[in-house]
């Protein structure tokens, strides 16, 4: 097998590498739009600079490597930007998205896609693949049409629908619930979090093994990868405070209303996983033993960086 991965910068593509790098019989191609953030921590795999929104460079790259498989990862994935920007999210979120299918169905590749559960609605959660998604926001739009763009391609494929990821990342600009619950708590700084949502949380080291999985048996259809615990995002905080051992009583319980956001958020999603289970083996942490994984890094990032 020859992977070539996009978005090798991001917290997903970080995982994917680094649970790829030495896996026995792959070849490992990383690209990102950025420069390479990876590079000191895996400099033996190689990375290409891609631009997925740009159709020649997308024909360019794969052409001349000439993967097996593609697993995309590169996506604009912040709601509100998404929102506020719609031209580019769709450049990025759609657009991208039918260069790479129409590539990877011309040159026999099979394509592994991750998705949201932002295409649905938040009416009833948690969903199983044949769930009808209906979006509430322009970024669940986008990738709704970017599944669609998948779906019309004649190669092989596989979408690969993921729920509020967490962990951590190398020299990596975003945050995720997890980290901002904890370095708001640790600075003895009060936090709003919603408590009318619900979600599965999803350790990015799960998602990483899931597209393995898939992509190792390019395998075919909609694919839900999360965690199997349903929860508000309020109460994920409390168990963030418990598990660094945190003052709890700075985090306030308030309804979604309260924040004014460009994009709304569907109320109640997460994912039922049992499809994965069945075909590959897929099996996430619990949510207890996620966090404490995240602990480690986060200790171990701290002593290198001491």
């Amino acid at each position: 097998m020859k992977i070539l991965l996009t978005g090798s910068n991001g917290l997903l593509g970080q995982k994917l590498v680094a649970r790829l790098h030495q896996e026995p019989g792959v070849e490992l191609v990383a690209t990102s739009r950025g420069p390479n953030k990876l590079a000191a921590h895996f400099p033996a795999v190689r990375f290409v600079p891609l631009d997925v929104s740009q159709a020649a460079q997308v024909q360019q790259v794969l052409a001349y490597e000439r993967p097996t498989h593609v697993i995309h990862t590169a996506a604009m994935t912040n709601a509100d930007e998404c929102e506020l920007h719609r031209a580019a999210c769709w450049q990025h979120n759609v657009s991208a998205v039918q260069y790479l299918a129409a590539a990877c169905a011309a040159l026999g590749i099979h394509l592994t896609h991750l998705s949201t559960d932002f295409v649905f609605s938040g009416e009833a959660g948690p969903l199983a693949e044949d769930a009808v998604p209906a979006p509430v926001n322009f970024y669940g739009e986008s990738k709704l049409a970017a599944e669609h763009a998948v779906q019309a391609s004649p190669g092989r494929w596989a979408i690969a629908r993921t729920v509020l990821v967490y962990g951590v990342a190398h020299n990596y600009g975003r945050t995720n619930l997890v980290l901002w619950v904890r370095d708001s708590l640790r600075a003895g700084r009060p936090i709003k979090v919603v408590a009318d949502q619900w979600r599965t949380p999803t350790l990015a080291e799960d998602l990483a093994e899931g597209c393995w999985l898939l992509a190792r048996q390019a395998a075919q259809g909609i694919y839900h990868l999360s965690g199997d615990e349903f929860l508000t995002p309020y109460d994920l905080a409390l168990r963030v405070a418990s598990q660094f051992g945190l003052d709890a009583a700075l985090i306030e319980r308030v309804e979604a209303s309260t924040f004014s956001q460009p994009a709304r958020r569907p109320a109640r999603t997460g994912f039922l996983i049992e499809k994965a289970r069945r075909e590959f083996g897929y099996q996430p942490h619990s949510l207890a033993d996620g966090m404490a994984l995240v602990s480690r890094q986060s200790d171990g990032a701290a002593s290198a960086r001491a």
